[in-house]
């Protein structure tokens, strides 16, 4: 039995399913209908991602560090403790990558004021440009692939997907 022709509002998930509903009718297989596109999507994301980042010569752990130190607003710097909390990575994994991005002049390292043996990491203005950009990029990138929907379907998704990730994500630490 080969592949069934298919209707133009069935996608490829939609022959995935069916295919295992027949193969598989002991089970109740409708959660692929919604993780196999969740899973589609954000290879479709990644593959985006990875092409802003490259375009502006940046990785993708790069543009998670430097748009940290953006989103902190001015002075845009960070204690290296909470740039791990905010990419979730060890304290050893940044003192690399703070290393890295030092070398490349979009950081650098300065003294805490409130904290003699503390140190801070400061966006520099090529890092600023260099997130900034990649930004733009990575905005224009996601506005099409959300394309096909309008503004309310938009809202509708972001509030489902909230509503189930809610439950499966730790607490976050955000005040």
């Amino acid at each position: 039995m080969g592949i069934p022709e298919r209707a133009p509002d069935i996608d490829d998930v939609d022959v995935i399913v069916a295919a295992w509903r027949r193969e598989r009718p002991d089970l109740d297989v409708s959660p692929l209908e919604v993780f196999s596109r969740v899973s589609r999507l954000a290879r479709l994301l990644d593959l985006a991602r990875a092409q802003a980042f490259r375009t502006h010569d940046l990785d993708g752990w790069e543009f998670d560090v430097l748009s940290a130190l953006r989103r902190a607003g001015a002075p845009y710097e960070l204690s290296p403790g909470h740039l791990s909390t905010e990419t979730l990575v060890t304290s050893g994994t940044m003192t690399n990558r703070v290393d890295r991005l030092v070398e490349r002049g979009f950081v650098s390292r300065h003294r805490s004021p409130t904290d003699r043996r503390g140190v801070l990491v400061r966006l520099e203005p090529t890092g600023r440009d260099a997130v900034d950009n990649a930004m733009s990029d990575l905005v224009q990138a996601e506005q099409a692939l959300l394309g096909a929907l309008d503004t309310n379907e938009r809202a509708e998704i972001a509030a489902l997907l909230r509503s189930l990730l809610g439950p499966l994500e730790p607490p976050s630490t955000k005040s």
